[in-house]
């Protein structure tokens, strides 16, 4: 059973930075891409970053050069770096991950901002609130 947990959501204020982490468990392949989505109150749920096994990104447009997102393949960990976050910025954050897209992308992740819709497997959530 794949379990994927967020840590890290908390209120900042506005310039203000967080780091959020996911711990991955129970996928079955060695290769999987592993994501941030967000979803604010009364908006669909958007991709912020995404990652492959080999530390491939591709980023949502306003969270390129703010965003930093990484991971450990050894400890099945994902983070977030955020920085300058502003009040849009205010969402539940949810990591994703998927190990069926490397087999049809040739190992990697979708090109292009990240699709919540190729994700199959998510985690509960952590929420980001900032304000200004």
């Amino acid at each position: 059973q794949v379990q994927l947990v967020e840590s890290g959501g908390a209120s900042v204020e506005a310039g203000g930075s967080l780091t959020l982490t996911c711990t991955a468990s129970g996928l079955a392949s060695t290769r999987y891409c592993m994501g941030w989505f967000r979803q604010a109150p009364g908006k669909q749920r958007e991709g912020v970053a995404v990652i492959d096994n080999d530390g491939k990104t591709d980023y949502e447009h306003s969270a390129k050069g703010r965003f930093t997102i990484s991971r450990d393949n050894g400890k099945n960990m994902l983070s977030l770096e955020m920085n300058s976050l502003t009040p849009e910025d205010t969402a539940m954050y949810y990591c994703a991950a998927d190990d069926e897209l490397p087999g049809r992308y040739g190992g990697s992740c979708p090109p292009g901002p990240p699709s919540p819709y190729e994700y199959d497997y998510w985690g509960q959530g952590t929420q980001v609130t900032v304000s200004s």
